[in-house]
């Protein structure tokens, strides 16, 4: 599903004015990891998010995946490239059908062409059924494959973080960015959004995920960043964050004790 190119951040800094929000950070996400990002609020996390995406450009450094430079690309440029991302606060298109939401992200669609559905109307019929069957095939496996009919606006918190998810694999990227998938989340959707993450891992597939649940971090992911201040205080195993004391004090605001 996905090919074995690493995804670097090597110095990025982003200046807003006076205020440095990401301050000189380098950190590979190494291929086929569960990578999670971790920080008190205003560490800079979501800001090194939309760094990655395109969605804001570095003041220095440089962002790669494999030999391809990111930094300076804009957001569609770099879904091209492979890097699809998750927000923490979906937006569907709320009218539209569950599966119509997941068809609308497939990419290059022949029918998009004016000249091509003007001539070959046999092309972009059948460009149309397979990615139908692809939605189908990725709400299926978020589990969602009940709701194809439904309008996206009667789901519910949870479930408009799976249909995300699908949205994002609609895209075949070969690094997922997750912006806390497990926020305002019920338990037991939680747990199926892990389990949806972790055969995601199983294919493959890497990952580079925000989240304040650390108890839902320190399950799935290996290795795990730490930013505080905007700058990278630590990358390690979860056993070894947790018992740090500097990511002790960034959480707490206080020496650890």
């Amino acid at each position: 599903m996905t090919d074995r190119a690493s995804l670097e951040v090597a110095g990025v800094t982003k200046r807003f004015g006076a205020h440095c929000a990401v301050d000189d950070v380098s950190f590979r996400v190494r291929p086929g990891t569960i990578t999670g990002l971790i920080g008190p609020n205003g560490a800079g996390k979501t800001t090194m998010f939309n760094l990655i995406a395109g969605a804001l450009q570095p003041s220095a450094g440089r962002i790669s995946l494999g030999e391809r430079r990111l930094d300076g690309a804009r957001p569609h440029r770099v879904l091209h490239a492979g890097v699809a991302r998750t927000f923490q606060i979906p937006r569907p298109f709320a009218a539209m059908t569950v599966l119509e939401n997941v068809m609308l992200a497939a990419r290059d669609q022949p029918g998009e062409r004016v000249w091509t559905s003007w001539l070959r109307p046999g092309i972009v019929a059948a460009s149309e059924r397979a990615v139908r069957e692809r939605a189908r095939e990725l709400l299926d496996f978020v589990g969602l494959g009940a709701m194809i009919g439904a309008p996206a606006r009667t789901l519910s918190g949870g479930q408009r973080k799976l249909l995300e998810l699908a949205r994002a694999l609609m895209t075949s990227p070969r690094v997922l960015l997750l912006d806390e998938p497990a926020a305002g989340v019920t338990p037991s959707l939680v747990n199926a959004i892990a389990e949806r993450i972790v055969a995601l891992h199983e294919r493959g597939v890497t990952i580079l995920l925000i989240e304040h649940n650390l108890d839902f971090v320190m399950r799935l992911c290996r290795p795990v960043l730490v930013m505080a201040g905007g700058r990278l205080l630590l990358e390690a195993a979860p056993d070894t964050v947790r018992a740090d004391p500097r990511v002790i004090e960034a959480y707490l605001g206080g020496p650890a004790r």
